[in-house]
């Protein structure tokens, strides 16, 4: 199934936060991310984005994927969103370090290429 043009958007947004949430992490390791007051929360607000839009996405894309983990995703957001003080940093650098990259390979193939941006210098 396609995308219409409400979930492309959405899955766009998963995926470039997505990206963001590795970037963030790139060649880091947990006692770093835990000594990082700003990176923990960048990569908690990625990953809350990544929530907010998967909500988002209709329920007729998230039935035709069932390999998206939807509820789990949304669930994470639950919790940085609701459930603040119960934040687990090892759970969320797992997240950010297992679960987004898996993530990623699943988003990918469903999210064409974006077009190339005409203000981009050439």
């Amino acid at each position: 199934m396609q995308p219409e043009e409400r979930d492309l958007g959405l899955l766009w947004d998963m995926l470039d936060h997505a990206r963001e949430v590795v970037s963030f992490v790139a060649a880091r390791t947990f006692d770093d991310y835990i000594a990082d007051v700003a990176l923990r929360r960048a990569v908690e607000r990625s990953v809350q984005i990544v929530g907010e839009a998967a909500c988002r996405v209709s329920r007729q894309f998230c039935d035709a994927h069932p390999q998206i983990p939807w509820r789990a995703i949304s669930a994470q957001r639950h919790i940085l969103v609701h459930e603040y003080d119960q934040v687990q940093d090892d759970k969320i650098w797992r997240v950010a370090t297992v679960y987004i990259p898996q993530l990623i390979e699943l988003l990918t193939p469903l999210v064409p290429p974006a077009p190339p941006d005409p203000s981009a210098p050439g």
